[in-house]
């Protein structure tokens, strides 16, 4: 059986991903052991990770960075042994170089490139809330089966600014090109919430629970 930690760091809609990723296992017709957890060593022998993540960019570093030995294990998991990794919203987010919401704040330094405050224009609200077409960038195995102009729900005012284009994987048009998926190697993470985005959502997490970055 294949094990999947789902990170508890205090800031994520837990329950909800929990929900939808077991929905998603049925509908991939994966036996998957879904696990959610704050112990790094959990983390680190997880066949798969999902990190999510709700609020402030800065808070949400420093909640992950106060559980006892996470960021080393996620280190040694996802960079050194190479498992699929999923993060999602500021899950996402916290794989950039840096954050600049509430001063700036390390992340985990995955993804060359800083999160920073979206400018779509005097017309349009901040934060970004509710459902968006997305536009697909990369021939990545998580974005397959998604249908025709999918669309999918976001709720955000920072957005990762990658520095390479290599790593982005899809976007969305908000008075301005949001970054809303990205992927590199065994990493994948997406802005907008899968778990609140139906059928869509639940094609993109079956897709992870069967993806195979190797």
């Amino acid at each position: 059986m294949t094990t999947l930690a789902l990170i508890d760091y205090g800031s994520g809609n837990l329950h909800s991903a929990e929900r939808a990723l077991r929905a998603a296992a049925v509908l991939a017709g994966a036996d998957i052991d879904i696990e959610m957890t704050g112990n790094a060593e959990t983390v680190r022998s997880a066949d798969r990770i999902v990190l999510p993540g709700v609020g402030h960019f800065a808070d949400c570093a420093e909640s992950l960075r106060a559980c006892d030995g996470m960021t080393e294990a996620l280190e040694e998991a996802v960079g050194q042994r190479g498992a699929p990794f999923l993060g999602i919203c500021v899950g996402m987010q916290l794989m950039a170089t840096r954050g600049l919401e509430d001063g700036e704040t390390p992340g985990l330094a995955w993804i060359d490139g800083d999160v920073d405050r979206i400018t779509p224009g005097p017309d349009l609200a901040v934060p970004h809330m509710g459902w968006n077409g997305l536009e697909i960038e990369q021939d990545h195995p998580i974005l397959t089966g998604l249908g025709d102009e999918p669309h999918v729900y976001f709720t955000h005012s920072y957005a990762m600014r990658p520095q390479n284009s290599d790593d982005l994987a899809a976007t969305a048009t908000y008075g301005e090109t949001i970054t809303a998926a990205i992927a590199r190697d065994n990493m994948f993470g997406t802005q907008f919430h899968p778990e609140k985005s139906q059928r869509v959502g639940l094609r993109l997490l079956a897709n992870f629970l069967t993806w195979d970055p190797v």
